[in-house]
């Protein structure tokens, strides 16, 4: 990979425009290279592992945005409730109930999006369109004043072919639009990675998880 973080995150910045908010997906890069994302003016960064990105917290400049971007465990949801901005992966109830009693306990209101499995392969997380549907239904969201959900996310295919991506994504631009109308707080598309993010942009996203083509392979 040629060039330095700083210089990728300005091409990304640049191509991605204002609407399009760019997640540096950090995880496993030491705190060197954080910096020197954030140096270059990035403010937003993503974590998978709720231990590693709160040491994170402890170490960095407290104006970054921490994004929780892989699977949560319940258990986990504590350490993080204090400081997180955006909970990427919420895929049921019972997680989404932890994080408001964890937001309540800190006397916040923590931001979800709600992952939606629209990729073909099995290894994906997330909700059906079906049960989203359903889920956002649920008349136990309105007792949740503590989580505010903001709107959905999702991960296509690992694969070459581009016009399966292509309809995945355009699966979770349809459901966006759709659920949108009811849901007041909607307003983030969070989908496309370094392989991807192109075809996403075609799609409506307007927030993108880049971490190899910042920070080179894990």
């Amino acid at each position: 990979m040629e060039g330095s973080i700083k210089e990728h995150i300005k091409t990304f910045t640049d191509e991605l425009g204002e609407n399009i908010d760019l997640v540096a997906v950090s995880k496993t890069k030491p705190n060197e290279d954080l910096l020197e994302a954030y140096k270059a003016g990035q403010r937003i960064f993503g974590e998978n592992k709720v231990q590693e990105m709160t040491d994170k917290w402890d170490a960095l400049p407290k104006d970054i945005k921490w994004h929780m971007v892989g699977h949560v465990q319940t258990n986990k949801v504590k350490y993080m409730a204090p400081y997180v901005d955006l909970i990427h992966a919420v895929q049921n109830m019972k997680l989404l109930k932890e994080i408001n009693k964890r937001a309540v306990e800190n006397d916040r209101v923590i931001d979800c999006l709600l992952q939606v499995k629209i990729a073909e392969e099995e290894s994906k997380y997330g909700m059906s369109p079906e049960d989203l549907k359903l889920f956002l239904k649920d008349d136990k969201l309105a007792e949740l004043k503590n989580v505010r959900l903001k709107g959905l996310m999702a991960m296509a295919t690992f694969t070459e072919d581009e016009e399966q991506i292509h309809r995945e994504f355009k699966i979770l631009e349809t459901l966006y639009k759709e659920t949108s109308q009811t849901q007041k707080d909607f307003s983030i598309l969070s989908m496309g990675m370094s392989g991807d993010y192109k075809i996403a942009m075609q799609h409506d996203t307007n927030m993108v998880r880049i971490g190899s083509s910042i920070f080179g392979a894990r």
